[in-house]
């Protein structure tokens, strides 16, 4: 399986772009071949070919936006920061910060030939390959966790220290600010999650929406050779990454893709256990996973869905299948309150005090 694609036209002149390009990158021959690359990116993506070499192209949307949304800039900051270390990233050329080129900053990267999938299903390979490529999912995220942000230059990569205490802060207010209905699990979680914080917080590099949809794979062979959309990296709790990445295995397909209740064993999907168990065999030491972490990861997205739902109701919601987050919110909060009584702590239980 390889990328999903769009339409081909741009908003901008490919003659500008491919003029600026012969420009930049010598060596550059034939006719500049733009392609979107689609799989719900918020930061337009394309394929840019030419004869002698296939580059990638991820620039910031047209018109007006929050000052610190969609920053490219802090994705090529980042991936410039792991090349060689064991987190495997596209190499970046460069960063423009001229919008003239084509309507906004840029940045262009080499193409990697691979497969990307847009589901944790995983369509078309073998249950030994799917159970390695998880494998190989799971150590990548602890690899990166593992990478001490000051020795590749990130010590300023955000705040570090009480991650979770102002990640709770900031999607409450969010939910306060756009709620048009009260959602009663919401809100008993918006009093539980602050009074339940896991002692001992570490900081570390987070990738902040670590899936297998993000990730690309050998073309043959079952292991990721690029971690992919560093739009939502900071410092942060590697655990709140954990739980993310987790998170597919407590809800259904039909909710944002997870995976609950299909057939693991046939399809050489680990049981949530294992693929935790292949994160901490690769991590550095690291306090457990906690029923917090998983009611933590599950609520944002809650909040984040009743979000969307409330631009909805309000009528400029942009996606066609807006609509749909509705009911999506209320099922991720009902998820996050199961949470909280699932089972014991993952990892290193002797190093962990309960919350």
């Amino acid at each position: 399986m390889t990328e999903s694609h769009q339409g081909t036209t741009p908003e901008f002149s490919t003659a500008r772009l491919e003029s600026y390009l012969k420009a930049r990158l010598p060596g550059l021959a034939g006719p500049l071949r733009l392609e979107r690359i689609g799989g719900g990116q918020s930061n337009p993506t394309f394929f840019v070919s030419f004869d002698t070499r296939d580059l990638v192209l991820r620039k910031k949307p047209a018109g007006d936006l929050l000052p610190s949304a969609h920053a490219i800039d802090r994705e090529f900051r980042v991936m410039t920061a792991l090349r060689g270390t064991n987190v495997p990233v596209p190499d970046c050329l460069f960063y423009e910060t001229d919008a003239a080129i084509i309507g906004t900053p840029f940045y262009v990267m080499d193409r990697l030939q691979g497969r990307v999938f847009p589901t944790y299903e995983a369509e078309g390979v073998s249950p030994q390959d799917r159970r390695a490529m998880y494998r190989s999912m799971a150590e990548t995220l602890a690899h990166l966790h593992a990478i001490d942000p000051a020795t590749v230059g990130l010590s300023d990569f955000g705040r570090p220290g009480s991650y979770f205490a102002r990640q709770i802060a900031r999607w409450t207010k969010q939910y306060e600010l756009s709620k048009t209905d009260p959602v009663p699990d919401i809100e008993a979680l918006n009093g539980w999650l602050p009074n339940n914080i896991p002692e001992g917080e570490t900081t570390a590099l987070c990738h902040g929406d670590f899936r297998l949809g993000n990730l690309m794979f050998h073309p043959t062979e079952p292991r990721v050779i690029a971690v992919l959309d560093w739009e939502l990296s900071t410092l942060g709790d590697p655990l709140a990454d954990l739980a993310f990445n987790a998170m597919a295995w407590r809800s259904r397909p039909e909710h944002y893709g997870g995976i609950a209740g299909l057939n693991h064993l046939a399809l050489g999907i680990p049981t949530e256990e294992e693929h935790i168990a292949d994160y901490f065999r690769a991590a550095k030491p690291t306090p457990g996973l906690w029923p917090f972490h998983f009611a933590f990861a599950l609520w944002r997205f809650a909040v984040i869905f009743e979000g969307i739902a409330a631009r909805v109701r309000a009528g400029n919601a942009a996606a066609a299948n807006a609509a749909d987050t509705l009911t999506l919110s209320r099922a991720f909060a009902r998820q996050a309150m199961e949470a909280i009584d699932g089972p014991p702590p993952y990892g290193d239980r002797t190093c962990m005090t309960p919350p």
